[in-house]
């Protein structure tokens, strides 16, 4: 968790997260940008890559947690991540980060800990077979950061060959566009050692060297140059690697761990619109040999599930062409595999007088402010069923890049289609995870509710209107049936009750009322109400097992069916995630059975 706190991200700043799966440090750095959740909008964003294709559809999981507008996964081998353009004032230009998270795939042997893989299969070629890649990342990521920002590099493992020699390796290359920033005020409190400045390499069969000078010819396909300290020691102390910090394990009960914070600036030789990073021809590249190929992308490169899986050999990639067509996106050329992989729909923006704004506009009376251009789709064809938003850089950003980037995923969904919904006013209802994107521009359909209200929505099927106390009461008499916004606005008097917001997407019947929020938000809102929640015996309330894209696909399953049978809320029908509510255990509070 402590490169993304080294980071200092802002709400403003652009973010690559290099190789993100799973995703949790990509987590901190969603929350870090929406810091005020007063603004649903930050002006910065994340990208969130990874190589293995599996493992993005994971990250996606673990992004739409946070319902972001501002998250977009995408799948790259980082090490040639494509470089983006966006539309600034009307001109194409390049897309330089601001903050750059690069956590490489690495021999993981801070991790003896908790991973026992690590004591049976690690040795000291570990880190011969994964110094280049880390080094190309490395390289590939400052030369997209801006000047002025900063890149985190870190792994999970100790041993200098990957750490302090490719540090050395990217300052020497830098030609001073690049400097160690000292972060050792950053993190108070907190245990490390300084980087070494003197180190030696072990081969598998136990030959030491000391310096490049000293590798047998029959040996340098497998030992580079850069896995050496500088012999130069005015140049070795001016890249001040003891500013690198190294987490031992046994100093705060930790795994192992190291990290380094470089800030671009600019050099004597730079200009002020040139980015502080190395030229394409000073690029490191691995030699052409095909035994250095095989052992960097061989299976002891790939330990603790960090690296690309590999592709069976002759594996064909179906080409998938799109017409251009203003406003959408197509998936990426290679994005439909033979062997694995999914095939991506289409990003396709709406337009300003879209009919679909219409009833929506009405029903909601949206704010004059709405971003309409912000709303995309994934269809093409056929009735909209899902409408999502993206922020205005993140459009930008797809706008631009259809063609060069394979994105896995982005936006936050915001309406569902209902499927009998025209008749209460409007075809589509709101969707619970961009609520707190959303309702900063609806004006209408508001319920305010207190805490016993929400006790009553989230524990009970379809309670009567009744229920809710007087004032909630009151208002919800006065709304037509439909898609409504249950607004939970905190009191400072009353300290015992939660002092945050609480936004819940709901719907208004007949004679009755209910939440529309999936099962785990539910045991969520109700713990932070002090409500203690229980699973039934039948493994009802049991988060499916499934991992990645299945995870996803299972959810979107839920919430479709949810929306089949919002026209029928007054009956006596199953829950949107199948019938299962959250038994509690509060006393004179309704439970489901």
């Amino acid at each position: 968790m402590i490169p993304p706190l080294l980071l200092k991200i802002e709400s403003h700043h652009k973010i690559l997260d290099m190789c993100a799966a799973p995703g949790s440090k990509t987590a901190q750095l969603i929350e870090m940008l929406h810091a005020d959740m007063e603004v649903p909008f930050p002006e910065g964003f994340v990208i969130a890559n990874d190589v293995d294709n599996k493992r993005c559809y994971l990250l996606v999981h673990q992004a739409k947690r946070l319902n972001s507008p501002c998250i977009m996964v995408v799948n790259h081998d980082a090490s040639c991540i494509p470089t983006l353009k966006i539309d600034v004032e009307g001109k194409k230009d390049i897309l330089f980060y601001d903050r750059i998270l690069c956590d490489v795939p690495c021999s993981g042997d801070g991790t003896m800990r908790k991973n026992i893989d690590v004591w049976k299969k690690w040795t000291t070629s570990n880190s011969l077979h994964l110094h280049g890649l880390q080094l190309r990342i490395a390289v590939r990521g400052v030369e997209q950061l801006a000047v002025g920002g900063r890149m985190v590099y870190s792994t999970c493992s100790l041993n200098p060959i990957e750490d302090e020699a490719v540090i050395a390796a990217l300052l020497e290359k830098s030609e001073g566009a690049l400097e160690l920033a000292d972060c050792s005020a950053d993190l108070p409190g907190l245990k490390w050692m300084p980087g070494v400045t003197s180190w030696k390499l072990m081969t598998k069969e136990g030959q030491w060297f000391s310096d490049w000078s000293e590798v047998p010819s029959s040996r340098h396909t497998q030992i580079r140059p850069t896995m050496f300290p500088p012999k130069d020691p005015e140049k070795l102390a001016g890249m001040h690697l003891e500013r690198c910090m190294r987490i031992l394990p046994h100093h705060q009960n930790t795994g192992g761990f190291f990290l380094r914070k470089d800030a671009s600036s600019l050099s004597a030789a730079q200009s002020e619109d040139s980015p502080a990073a190395p030229t394409p021809a000073d690029t490191p590249r691995l030699p052409e040999s095909a035994a250095e190929e095989a052992e960097v992308g061989g299976p002891e490169g790939k330990i603790d599930g960090e690296a690309e899986e590999e592709a069976p050999k002759g594996a064909a990639f179906a080409q998938e062409s799109t017409a251009k067509q203003d406003g959408v996106c197509g998936p990426p050329a290679s994005k439909k595999m033979k062997l694995f992989g999914y095939k991506e729909d289409p990003f396709v923006f709406l337009t300003e007088d879209d009919p679909v704004f219409t009833t929506i506009q009405s029903f909601y009376d949206l704010s004059p402010n709405f971003p309409k251009l912000n709303v995309l789709t994934r269809t093409h064809e056929g009735k909209k069923r899902h409408l999502y938003m993206v922020s205005k850089e993140l459009r930008n950003v797809l706008l631009n890049n259809s063609e060069r980037m394979k994105v896995i995923n982005t936006g936050v969904k915001v309406w569902s289609r209902n499927s009998d919904g025209e008749e209460f006013g409007c075809a589509f209802r709101l969707a619970q995870e961009g609520i707190y994107t959303l309702q900063p521009y609806i004006r209408s359909r508001i319920i305010r509710v207190s805490v016993e209200d929400i006790k009553v929505l989230l524990t009970q099927e379809n309670p009567f209107l009744s229920k809710l106390e007087d004032d909630a009461h009151a208002q919800a008499k006065k709304l037509v049936m439909g898609s409504i916004v249950l607004k939970y606005i905190p009191n400072p008097n009353t300290p015992a009750e939660p002092q945050c917001p609480i936004q819940l997407c709901g719907w208004r019947g007949k004679t009755s009322i209910r939440a529309f929020v999936p099962r785990n938000e539910r045991f969520h809102y109700l713990r932070m109400l002090g409500v203690e929640v229980f699973r039934d015996k039948q493994g009802l309330g049991q988060k499916p097992k499934d991992e990645g894209r299945e995870a996803v696909e299972k959810d979107a399953e839920e919430e479709g069916e949810a929306a089949e049978n919002e026209a029928e809320l007054d009956a006596e029908n199953g829950d949107e995630n199948g019938s299962s509510q959250p038994k509690v255990d509060s006393g004179n509070q309704g439970t489901s059975s």
